[in-house]
């Protein structure tokens, strides 16, 4: 009865606190079922045996407290026919039946013990079973979210990039524009001043002032317009209108 032997450390066996301190659960239930359906089959293999003798051992008691209760009935009669001697002939074998039957008795309690054992058994190891297997679908289920969530992570990590990505040609769009506001600053600091005597010599040496007076004049009789009043007439008209004499010329 190896299984037997083992009784106390099967029933005593926490599964879960077990489990809580493995490094990796899904491989330790693995390994525990495997052993607990090993265990499971040697008891459904060594219960037979054990409540056979249970049963084999009761029937023996039981066959022994039949003759004791039948060898004190004899001796009952014996004495009731009046043969003591026969009637010590049956308390006798009664007595030795007794004896016997304390030894029976004995065996009869140790192979109900046993049986009860393996009922117990048993029923803790189908127990420790059903419970792994719960937990070994809840760890299957927890892994499947984990991965899940480890894809959602990794996506969001690539959008994270991409938005780090835009986020940086901003950066590098805004220091482009900087350089070319500033280089177009240094040049227009380059350029050299308009020189308005330098011009206006550009002018006259192609007679342009005397030219487009005419021009002007020339325009103005075409479009039916009068003449501009010359400057200096219209000073002195000016001088005339107020009353007084315009300033001795040098």
């Amino acid at each position: 009865m190896g299984v037997l032997s083992r009784f106390k450390n099967i029933m005593s066996a926490n599964i879960n606190a077990l489990l809580d301190k493995a490094e990796d659960p899904a491989k330790m239930i693995d390994q525990t079922l495997r052993q607990l359906a090993n265990d499971l089959a040697e008891v459904k293999k060594e219960t037979a045996g054990v409540m056979a003798e249970e049963t084999r051992t009761r029937r023996e008691a039981d066959a022994n407290m039949a003759e004791v209760k039948k060898n004190m009935d004899l001796a009952r009669k014996a004495l009731a026919a009046g043969n003591e001697d026969h009637a010590r002939v049956f308390l006798n074998k009664k007595n030795e039946l007794e004896a016997q039957g304390i030894e029976l008795q004995k065996l009869a309690e140790a192979a109900q013990a046993n049986a009860v054992q393996m009922r117990q058994m048993h029923d803790k190891l189908v127990k420790d079973i059903n419970a792994l297997q719960t937990r070994k679908a809840t760890i299957k289920s927890n892994l499947a979210v984990a991965k899940a969530t480890e894809r959602v992570n990794k996506m969001g990590a690539a959008g994270s990039k991409a938005e780090g990505a835009l986020q940086a040609f901003g950066r590098y769009e805004a220091q482009a524009q900087e350089r070319l506001d500033r280089a177009r600053a240094l040049s227009a600091l380059n350029e050299v001043p308009k020189d308005e005597a330098q011009a206006l010599a550009e002018l006259y040496k192609s007679g342009g002032g005397a030219a487009l007076d005419d021009e002007l004049a020339a325009l103005k009789a075409e479009m039916g317009l009068a003449p501009a009043v010359p400057v200096d007439d219209e000073i002195a008209a000016l001088y005339a209108e107020i009353g007084n004499d315009p300033p001795p010329t040098e």
